[in-house]
């Protein structure tokens, strides 16, 4: 695989070779135009240019969580303010734990995966709580449990046409 010029750590944070890449205006262009391939990999295409990117872990991550009433009926949702400073429902039913007990969720209608940061996970904690038997986790939200998934549902393996895609 071809190491890419732009890396994101794991926490969210965006590197161009080895540069903090700080400067919002930029990471907005790069969020519009991000896509996943056949394979999972990220990458930005713009206009007619490819750009893969080498990410630790995910693009997204979950900076912060609030509970909120809606103004119709008052019912509760809880929302979810993500890296690309965008702020969207948080579909429950999508939470899974991932490698390392580290807690996740899709995004962005489900097309990516987010990683919670620390201080998220534990904003979301204080509405999750577990069963009577104590081998699950649950948020209730409107009289409804919602349990949370202990691994992802589907992992998409990489076909070995897709590997060769990226050997150098």
């Amino acid at each position: 695989m071809e190491n890419s010029e732009i890396k994101i750590d794991k926490e969210g944070i965006w590197y161009y070779k080895g540069a903090h890449m700080f400067r919002k205006d930029i990471l907005c262009v790069f969020f519009e135009h991000l896509q996943i391939d056949e394979c999972g990999k990220y990458l930005i295409e713009l206009n007619e240019e490819r750009c893969y990117l080498d990410v630790e872990d995910t693009v997204f991550v979950v900076g912060a969580v609030y509970k909120t009433k809606l103004p119709d009926g008052g019912r509760d949702q809880i929302d979810v303010l993500l890296s690309d400073d965008s702020c969207e429902k948080l579909e429950i039913i999508s939470l899974y734990i991932g490698k390392d007990n580290v807690l996740y969720c899709r995004v962005k209608e489900g097309k990516f995966a987010a990683r919670f940061s620390r201080n998220s996970y534990y904003q979301l904690a204080e509405f999750i709580e577990q069963s009577e038997n104590g081998k699950h986790f649950f948020i209730n939200l409107n009289g409804e449990k919602c349990f949370i998934n202990e691994t992802k549902a589907s992992e998409t393996e990489c076909t070995e046409a897709c590997k060769s895609n990226y050997t150098a």
